[in-house]
């Protein structure tokens, strides 16, 4: 009884270590990001930094605004594209698909999860590229609406993941219910469990915002990188990760204080993000 008591209390410790490890990852990085990037702010402005619409580092002149609306013009265009795809692909996957080739469905979405991003790069160069090129009849294929939908493939292993779970999570009952008030199997499962996974349904969209916006290399390699005011979905842009990138290796004193605060807005956006998760699953632990 005296060893497993030390076991047990061991493993605590254990346990509370790896925990902590976690939390002081998180810090740390808080610590170095703010320390680091809001001295920069400061000496740019708040104003001239967030709402500045020139990014030339060799003229002192660093406003993000571009890249901020870079990044929430994609990935609002990797939503609007990949998301539908997503949940029909989650209804079908939960409540349509047949027994014999659901392994080979799910398999082919996991595997989606684990390619690296610069392969979806490659893919995004050699195939959409050109045909965004030939379809538009465009100088160059490198576009916002390009980097849109690449992050919309990309982003369908998260979403699909999240409200397929979401969906088998709502009890048989409402569905059968559904079937004996004289409902379809396709009425029940679009107008009961549907909406009864909604919490789950948003969550797993919010989490797709939040891959879509962190994603680096794949944009890098369609977007077309130029800091500028975004001019259309047929124009180039730079995302706030692909600034930090490209320009990162050659920085130095405020330029490269400059690209730190990006990350400090960059954060900021992602943590937005996850509060955002957290309180739909509190919502839905709830039960409301």
């Amino acid at each position: 009884m005296k060893a497993n008591a030390m076991k047990e209390t061991l493993f605590k410790v254990v346990f509370f270590i790896a925990a902590c490890a976690s939390v002081l990852a998180v810090v740390l990085i808080c610590v170095f990001l703010f320390a680091n990037g809001l001295p920069a702010i400061r000496k740019i402005g708040v104003f001239d930094f967030l709402l500045g619409d020139t990014w030339k580092p060799g003229n002192d002149l660093y406003g993000v605004l571009p890249m901020i609306l870079g990044s929430i013009y994609v990935t609002a265009g990797a939503i609007i594209i990949g998301v539908p795809i997503a949940l029909l692909t989650s209804i079908f996957l939960a409540r349509f698909c047949p027994k014999k080739i659901y392994g080979f469905c799910r398999s082919g979405i996991n595997l989606m999860a684990g390619v690296p991003s610069v392969v979806y790069g490659f893919f995004g160069l050699v195939i959409l590229v050109p045909m965004v090129k030939n379809i538009f009849r465009l100088p160059n294929g490198n576009t916002m609406l390009t980097a849109s939908i690449l992050l919309a493939i990309m982003i369908l292993p998260t979403v699909v993941g999240v409200t397929e779970s979401a969906l088998q999570s709502v009890p048989d009952s409402y569905y059968e219910g559904a079937l004996a008030l004289g409902a379809t199997h396709t009425q029940s499962v679009f107008f009961t469990v549907v909406p009864a996974a909604k919490s789950g349904i948003i969550a797993g969209i919010v989490l797709g915002i939040g891959r879509a916006v962190g994603e680096t290399m794949a944009v890098i390699m369609v977007a077309g990188n130029q800091a500028r005011m975004p001019k259309g979905i047929t124009k180039g842009i730079r995302t706030l990760t692909s600034n930090i990138v490209l320009e990162m290796g050659y920085a130095a004193d405020l330029h490269r204080e400059a690209l730190i605060a990006t990350g400090v807005v960059l954060f900021v956006f992602i943590m937005i993000i996850n509060l955002i998760v957290s309180a739909l699953n509190r919502r839905s632990g709830n039960g409301r």
